[in-house]
């Protein structure tokens, strides 16, 4: 069984790549602002092929965006 990529889901999934590649390369602020976001629009697109998604699988995810975002906007400037 294949799942096609949504237009937002593959954008997503790009976001998410490049926020790994940033961190890598020690922009450990936007790498993680950008896999914050990359991970809230997966959980939410995601929700809505599924009708019947339980509480922990659609929110828990969302929770941890929200933190790794307030985390990311926490960080002290530059070394």
């Amino acid at each position: 069984m294949r799942k096609e990529l949504s237009g937002s889901r593959g954008a997503a999934y790009a976001l998410l790549v490049v926020g790994v590649v940033a961190g890598v390369f020690s922009f450990i602020r936007v790498g993680s602002l950008m896999i914050a976001v990359a991970m809230a629009v997966i959980v939410l697109s995601g929700r809505k092929s599924e009708a019947n998604r339980g509480i922990i699988p659609t929110y828990l995810p969302i929770l941890i965006a929200i933190s790794l975002f307030a985390m990311a906007i926490a960080l002290p400037r530059g070394l």
